[in-house]
């Protein structure tokens, strides 16, 4: 009988997660990455306004797929986590120009609030590695 092993993904220059969890986990050709905050690497600093902060999210998704061999082009489901459902139009149109067509499978919901303050949105992520 063969042993399925998992790994930890993490990509280089991402904040720490806040909890005990990975940035992602990778089943054979699987990733499931963990949802992503809107901190920008470089400065550290969570990006401000529900555009800035959709886009630093999915960059920051994007760097933990790249690291465990995949891309956004090859997500098959997102999770996407807003504390207040009327920004859902002007994250949906930062989403959709990220993904440049692609289309994963999306459930998008409201929360009371997220682990940072001040942020306004979190996505998680499950990927195929081609």
């Amino acid at each position: 009988m063969t042993s399925t092993k998992h790994e930890v993904v993490s990509a280089p220059g991402l904040p720490k997660p806040v909890g005990p969890y990975s940035p992602a986990m990778k089943l054979e050709s699987l990733l499931f990455v963990s949802g992503q905050a809107a901190t920008d690497p470089a400065t550290g600093k969570q990006a401000e306004g529900i555009e800035a902060q959709t886009e630093q999210v999915l960059r920051n998704l994007e760097r933990i797929l790249v690291a465990g061999g995949s891309s956004l082009q090859h997500v098959l489901r997102c999770g996407v986590f807003l504390t207040d459902m009327k920004d859902f139009r002007r994250m949906n149109a930062v989403y959709e120009r990220v993904f440049a067509g692609h289309r994963p499978a999306r459930t998008t919901v409201q929360v009371s609030a997220l682990p940072d303050e001040g942020l306004m949105v979190e996505i998680d992520c499950v990927a195929y590695v081609p």
